[in-house]
């Protein structure tokens, strides 16, 4: 450790002496003005560089476009005005060598047409959908990468809000405010996708790896609760994301190695006539050489193999609007083999060949057009598949390897849709949204089902089936202190004839100097899972069908109090307490325990097929956010939620749910020092500290008896494991070099060596239970350079 630290001062005393000779040039900070409602470009808005001396500036042109040259590298705040609007502060955003900075900006109008109107400033996390005023947050990309611990991630990003949390180290599952992380929407440029993540499956929306890239997106919303009309099919959440574009005037480059694999992107112009640009960012997978050097990252001695690409292409035309062309894509593959001596089964079994493959490609078309300046249309059309592979097989000794399961399930998703937004005036504006999924289903499994000696189908079918969904959101405000949300959204599915219909609320009051009181309300609603349908069961003359085909949607009443406190310039508090009443939701035709609101709480899934729409269950909580913005390198983040989550299933018992941690809190810090004009050193800690999961005990006689594992399903959920706690460091690295940035970290995670546990597991044998902990010490390391 001397060595390096004495490395690492003779490096900045060699590079503090050149600095000046070898500073970089400055760089263009460029980007484009609209208005919030109406998305139309607004000319004549002043654009002024605050943090130089003196201040430098522009106007933006008739098409909303600004460039400001020769800004220096560094962190820097920008100002946007215009007569009539609220102002705009971005404030701390990074300046590098190696690549332009481009921004997107939306301006307000002013409510009360004042000669001089004084707005406070308001909170820089305000979502960028602005219908949605309760539970929701803008994920800044650049700014979630500091934070120690998130692997680049940006599911491992937004589990450090308030009301979130991880289901475990291995997985970047999302659960917010104790529902099912099968509860999220994911949605990219508008468009609901499948589950982005390697190793993914129908029944989930997280994995061990993430297929987005934080490389290629800008900010994002990040929604908890409440969402407005503009969402649906989702009872948990939304992950509204966005791409941003190729540099439109000159070509970029970005290589870099990490956790999340090797990684090579490229941006330019298509055509600088018309503005036209690309991206691209291909990544394959690193894992396999971490798992060399004999360091284990969540999946035990089995190596998970992945790889994955990300683009998109910008096509403004002078009289058509804009075109995008969106692709996501990812392969990914893992084997996992028997482990007789019971030594390391994560996701494995002691008995056990696995082998799991999946498959996610998503490709998009968007058309932005801007009928006039109070008018604009969205249209897109878009086509995703999403597909996994399993192989199971028996291995004992002496014996031929025995069939124990085998999967196959394939999702071909067509998707379009338009959407239209007309601002009437200041005061109003209508949002309205129709789309349609065309789902292809090829989806086949057969298991040994416990007690059987014989492998049998549980699922077989190729169907369709289609889900139309619509929206309508009218905005109004009452004066620039009162914002109010109405809407309705809708949504009918095919295959059998269930519908919804879902009234949302939401309102804002301001009531001064950065203060503001906030409430929303609203019906929510989901599908099951897919394969749930086509689960097949025997009617009373031993003929096969599906029993869950009729299932309704699972639906769910959402309702949330906020305050909202700008305690200072760079310092924000936001309370809520908030109430989900959940029901409709499937459970068992037979009294059980069983509840599909703990679905993601294991690997797989279960064998029941017999279900009916007469569960309910409940989350409620309050939650505390208390942030520093980033100012002079130095921020804060501190999150407290404390919650319940139960449910009850056909039993009429109420229990914890398999999320009910009933706390969670996360405090985030770091600060970066500029040691010269080109290089800086950062270090970012985060420590957190959550309530235990609940677990179902094994009955222990009754799986040595019958040879599989037999829980004790009278007393689900009434386990529990020990809490988690965890402490991640972060120390980074940036030098900016001329037309070049080079960047590294480590994240030291779980700098403690804690044993948090993952799961108990059984020898079905012996009854011998074992505790199979989460990730040990894990040094996540990771290099980028930008040119």
């Amino acid at each position: 450790m001397k060595a390096i630290v004495c490395c690492l001062l003779a490096f900045w005393c060699y590079h503090d002496v050149n600095a000046q000779k070898n500073a970089p040039p400055g760089q263009t900070v460029k980007g484009s003005v609209t208005d919030v409602q109406s998305n139309a470009p607004l000319s004549g808005v002043t654009i002024v560089i605050t943090s130089m001396t003196p201040q430098k500036g522009t106007a933006a042109d008739h098409n909303g476009r600004f460039i400001l040259t020769d800004i220096p590298v560094g962190r820097h705040t920008l100002k946007a005005t215009l007569l009539g609007y609220e102002p705009v502060l971005i404030s701390n955003f990074e300046v590098t060598a190696g690549k332009e900075v481009v921004l997107d900006i939306t301006l307000k109008e002013n409510v009360q047409k004042l000669n001089t109107v004084v707005v406070a400033a308001p909170s820089k996390n305000d979502p960028i959908n602005e219908l949605a005023q309760v539970s929701a947050r803008q994920m800044n990309i650049e700014e979630g990468v500091r934070y120690a611990g998130t692997r680049n991630d940006p599911s491992r990003m937004a589990q450090n809000f308030a009301g979130v949390v991880g289901s475990n180290d291995a997985s970047n599952d999302i659960i917010i405010r104790g529902n099912s992380p099968y509860g999220v929407l994911w949605r990219l440029e508008g468009i609901d996708i499948p589950n982005p993540n390697h190793f993914s499956s129908l029944s989930a929306t997280g994995g061990p790896v993430s297929m987005l890239n934080s490389n290629t997106l800008k900010n994002s919303d990040f929604l908890t609760s409440a969402f407005p009309a503009t969402y649906g099919n989702a009872l948990a959440g939304v992950f509204d994301l966005r791409l941003r574009n190729g540099n439109r005037d000159k070509y970029e480059y970005l290589a870099q190695v990490g956790f999340n694999g090797f990684e090579g992107a490229a941006e330019g112009p298509i055509s600088k006539k018309n503005g036209s640009s690309f991206l691209i960012d291909y990544r394959f997978s690193l894992i396999a050489v971490v798992q060399a050097l004999g360091l284990k990252v969540g999946t035990g001695s089995n190596i998970p193999n992945y790889q994955d690409l990300n683009f998109k292409l910008d096509l403004p035309t002078q009289r058509s609007g804009t075109f995008s062309i969106i692709g996501l894509g990812g392969l990914s593959s893992i084997n996992f083999k028997a482990d007789p001596d019971n030594t390391d089964i994560l996701y494995g079994a002691n008995d056990r060949d696995r082998k799991y493959r999946s498959n996610t490609g998503i490709l998009g078309l968007t058309h932005t057009y801007t009928f006039n300046a109070a008018t604009y249309g969205r249209a897109f059309a878009a086509f995703s598949l999403a597909q996994n592979t399993a192989d199971e097989k028996i291995i004992a000794e002496g014996k031929e390897p025995q069939q124990a399961a085998d999967l196959d399930f394939k999702q071909l998703k067509y998707s379009a849709g338009y959407l239209l937004n007309h601002k009437f005036s200041a005061s109003n504006q209508l949002t309205t949204s129709v789309s349609a999924d065309l789902l292809q289903l090829n989806l086949h499994q057969r298991t040994i089902k416990k007690g059987d000696a014989l492998i049998s189908e549980l699922v077989n079918t190729d169907q369709k089936a289609i889900l139309y969904k619509a929206s309508a959101n009218w905005q109004h405000f009452f004066n620039d202190d009162i914002t109010m949300n109405t809407g309705v959204y809708a949504q009918y599915f095919g295959l059998n004839n269930t519908y919804a219909v879902e009234p949302r609320w939401n309102m804002k009051f301001r009531l001064g100097n950065g203060h503001a009181l906030t409430a929303g309300a609203g019906m929510h609603s989901q599908l099951q899972p897919l394969v749930v349908y086509f689960y097949e069961g025997k009617d009373a003359n031993n003929k096969s069908w599906l029993p869950n085909k009729a299932l309704d949607f699972t639906r769910s009443i959402h309702t949330v109090l906020g305050y909202d406190a700008m305690l200072g310039r760079h310092l924000h508090l936001k309370l809520e307490t908030y109430y989900q009443h959940l029901y409709d939701v499937p459970v068992e035709i037979t009294p059980s325990s069983f509840s599909m609101l703990n679905t993601g709480a294991v690997f797989g899934f279960s064998e029941q097929s017999d279900f009916v729409n007469k569960g309910i269950g409940r989350n409620y909580g309050v939650e505390l956010t208390l942030e520093k913005y980033l100012q002079q390198g130095f921020y804060f983040l501190f999150t407290q939620s404390v919650f319940n989550s139960e449910y009850r299933g056909s039993d009429l018992i109420w229990r914890n749910t398999a999320f009910n941690t009933q706390y969670v809190t996360n405090f985030l810090i770091g600060k970066e020092w500029p040691l010269s004009s080109t290089f800086s050193i950062g270090a970012d800690s985060k420590l957190s500290y959550a309530g235990g999961q609940w677990y179902t005990a094994y009955d222990v006689p009754a799986t040595i008896d019958k040879g599989y594992i037999v829980y004790q399903n009278q007393d689900a959920f009434a386990q529990r494991n020990p809490a988690y706690f965890r402490w991640d460091l972060k120390l980074s690295f940036k030098w900016d070099q001329p037309r070049m940035t080079q960047k590294f970290f480590v994240d030291l995670q779980n700098l403690t060596f804690r044993k948090n546990l993952y799961m108990k597991d059984i020898n079905v044998k012996t009854g011998e239970i074992k505790n199979v902990n989460q990730i040990g010490f894990f040094p996540n390391f990771n290099y980028q350079i930008t040119f």
